[in-house]
């Protein structure tokens, strides 16, 4: 919701009123353990079967781009876009394409709904939930991230109503082509909107799994900056804060050498901040970061006081990256800077020990990172605790994975037990967090619970097991679809 006034905000409302009434040893491959006569009835029922292909091409809306190969026997991969309406309260206006990819097994496999959140890559690899159950792989693009934009870009319409809408027009589409069972899935802002959809269409899908969803309150919560105080020793804590310090009084030295180190890794500019500002919001971030990709180890890595403006410079890169700030990630996060910035929220930083030299104070918010006029598009105190209430109210068969050290988890959603839904911890984890990252107890509920959302049959949870145990030796890459804004946006 971008204005408090209009339609979206009776969805909201509408939403708060309950839409729940709506609608170690080496481990043998799945393959080596199949014989002859079964893998060759295999392929003999999927020659029968209709092609996939003329199956998509046949969907109305659906443009089939391109198949890409994929390097396992069975799967195909699938680059292609579906019509969307800009406004779905107005779908006969403004029309877009929005990028969608399908990785396919069988149309009797469970399908998993993934999305990023952000941008998608055009080539195969596999979520968490998708290799777990053996399922198929559909991957949505989210609004307004490239090429998936409306034109002209009218940014009232970037909302998690009009996404959420999004997703459900998907699903409505595809779901004659697979009648099985639907997970959606997601990591961080992916998670965010999994959540999302299933608050507004619950359901569309029959069970979601969200990893590292935050929920933030206004566009800089202070209980981020209460969780971060109490990570780490505190000895570790110190350093993180007079690292931070002793980049900003030594501005004079480091702010040159973070322009000539940003332009040589990454081709960086900072035209949009400007070097300062760009400088002093990437130390504001250093604290944050340092624990959502790192772990106490990095301790060791800050360098001491007094040492080389190029060490500073060199370890703000290793920890935050010099491109975060820099004008081509400016531009490619700004749907997402967009959306905290009106409904999402972000987090504060810590900032007391930096007085008197702080050029910015109070001024890192998401507000500050979209490159065009925010005027237009006040933030909505609203939405998310309206999303907050239905995932711990409504919200079924919803499985939580968070990492313990992670400050995203400071906004972990709650939900309810009596709803069959979970939420679980990784111990040590930060925003990598993943069901096969979990203790052995919690993930045996995790895949217990995602093997009967999924419809598969009971002896198969020991079958999930073997699979978490022998993760990496997956066919595809794996992912939970957490987005690294460090080194910049995802490349085709």
């Amino acid at each position: 919701m971008t204005r408090f006034l209009g339609r979206p905000l009776v969805l909201a409302c509408a939403l708060a009123l309950g839409l729940q009434a709506c609608g170690g040893g080496e481990v043998p491959s799945e393959a080596a353990a199949q014989s002859a006569p079964e893998v060759q009835s295999q392929s003999l029922a999927q020659d029968a079967a209709p092609d996939i292909l003329a199956q998509l091409q046949a969907v109305p809306g659906l443009t089939v781009v391109q198949e890409r190969p994929v390097p396992v026997p069975g799967l195909r991969f699938f680059v292609m876009s579906y019509d969307q309406p800009a406004d779905h309260l107005h779908p006969n206006g403004t029309r877009f394409q929005q990028r969608v990819t399908l990785l396919y097994r069988s149309a009797e496999a469970p399908t998993v709904l993934a999305s990023t959140g952000y941008g998608i890559g055009t080539f195969p690899g596999q979520w968490e939930p998708t290799y777990l159950v053996q399922g198929n792989q559909l991957t949505v693009e989210h609004r307004f991230f490239t090429p998936s934009i409306p034109q002209p870009a009218n940014w009232k319409l970037l909302s998690i109503e009009q996404a959420a809408a999004d997703h459900h027009r998907i699903v409505q589409a595809f779901k004659p082509l697979f009648p099985g069972k639907w997970i959606s899935t997601g990591g961080s802002k992916g998670g965010m909107t999994s959540l999302y959809h299933r608050a507004f269409f619950p359901r569309d899908v029959d069970a979601t799994v969200a990893y590292v969803a935050p929920n933030s309150y206004g566009t800089q919560d202070p209980r981020y900056v209460k969780f971060l105080s109490k990570l780490g020793t505190p000895e570790c804590r110190e350093k993180i804060r007079v690292f931070q310090r002793e980049v900003l009084e030594r501005r004079a030295e480091t702010a040159p050498l973070f322009q000539q180190t940003g332009a040589a890794h990454y081709g960086s500019t900072y035209d949009f901040l400007g070097v300062d500002k760009a400088l002093e919001f990437s130390v504001l971030e250093f604290a944050f970061a340092f624990w959502q990709y790192g772990d106490a180890s990095l301790c060791d890595v800050i360098p001491p006081k007094g040492g080389e403006a190029q060490a500073l410079v060199d370890t703000l890169d290793e920890v935050v990256g010099l491109s975060y700030m820099s004008d081509g990630d400016l531009d490619y996060y700004a749907p997402y800077d967009f959306q905290a910035a009106t409904q999402l929220g972000s987090y504060a930083s810590e900032e007391s020990h930096l007085r008197g030299v702080q050029h910015y104070p109070r001024g890192y918010d998401p507000r500050a990172l979209v490159p065009f006029d925010m005027k237009p598009y006040p933030f909505n105190p609203f939405a998310m605790p309206l999303v907050e209430g239905w995932v711990k109210a409504f919200g079924e068969r919803i499985l939580l994975v968070y990492g313990e050290n992670d400050p995203w988890s400071t906004g972990a959603f709650s939900v309810s037990a009596r709803n069959d839904s979970y939420r679980f911890f990784e111990p040590g984890g930060n925003h990598g967090a993943s069901i096969t990252g979990l203790p052995e107890a919690e993930q045996a509920v995790a895949l217990e619970r995602l093997r009967t959302w999924a419809g598969l049959p009971a002896e198969d949870t020991a079958t999930l097991g073997l699979r978490a145990r022998s993760a990496k030796a997956a066919e595809l890459p794996l992912t939970t679809g957490v987005v690294d804004r460090r080194h910049g946006p995802p490349r085709d």
